[in-house]
């Protein structure tokens, strides 16, 4: 099939009114979903979902992966947006632009370590003051594992002992940490610290792209 007919198929797939809501849907998401979650979302049943998501990752569309958070039963999938799927005008560029525009800037100034890490933790203590982040009776490292998941890091959380490690299933930030992952790491991990420090916890742990395993980060709330 070549590039015309390609994109006629897409173009064809997204003319069928619930696909396109859920293409919508996914689009507008920071992380993954489960056929559930766009089901409930949609005031669809499932089983109406589930075959439009399988049509729409048929025709490179979407991706899926199994979810593996712990549910009991068989594993489910979960969603997004391919990485070559095209926009086709629904996302504005302007955000993605100017994020990519600034991290040039700042890797032209030189900007490492430390400075871009406090730049983080600022950030990051501002989130713990927002919305139902801000409830301080919730214990840190559930606030922790919420405010990644609003952000769209899909955290899986295991605790073991008095840490609680947290692994990134997806990264909002993957284009930009690929292009310089010591900048874009180095602001989430201050991102993380910073909440984390104004919820009552400390980060022990962080791995980012640059050690080459999972990303993932060890969590311990203050006695």
């Amino acid at each position: 099939m070549g590039p015309s007919e390609h994109r006629l198929d897409l173009l064809k797939t997204l003319g069928d009114n619930t696909r396109y809501a859920i293409y919508l849907e996914l689009a507008r998401s920071p992380r993954p979903l489960a056929t559930a979650e766009i089901a409930e979302s949609l005031g669809l049943h499932p089983n109406t979902v589930r075959p439009h998501l399988e049509r729409m990752r048929d025709v490179g569309l979407l991706e899926a992966r199994p979810d593996t958070r712990g549910a009991v039963g068989r594993p489910q999938n979960l969603y997004t947006l391919a990485a070559d799927a095209p926009s086709l005008g629904l996302e504005p560029p302007v955000f993605p632009m100017m994020a990519r525009m600034l991290l040039d800037l700042a890797a032209d100034a030189g900007l490492s370590g430390e400075p871009v890490v406090a730049a983080g933790r600022e950030q990051g203590r501002r989130l713990s003051h927002r919305g139902s982040l801000g409830d301080r009776r919730r214990p840190c490292v559930e606030a922790a594992v919420t405010m990644l998941a609003e952000l769209g890091f899909d955290p899986t959380a295991v605790t073991e002992d008095d840490a609680t490690t947290v692994a990134f299933g997806h990264c909002p930030f993957a284009d930009l940490a690929a292009s310089n992952p010591e900048l874009v790491c180095a602001l989430h991990r201050g991102l993380l610290e910073g909440f984390v420090d104004e919820v009552g916890g400390a980060v022990e742990d962080f791995h980012d792209l640059s050690h080459r395993e999972p990303c993932r980060a060890t969590l311990v709330a203050d006695a």
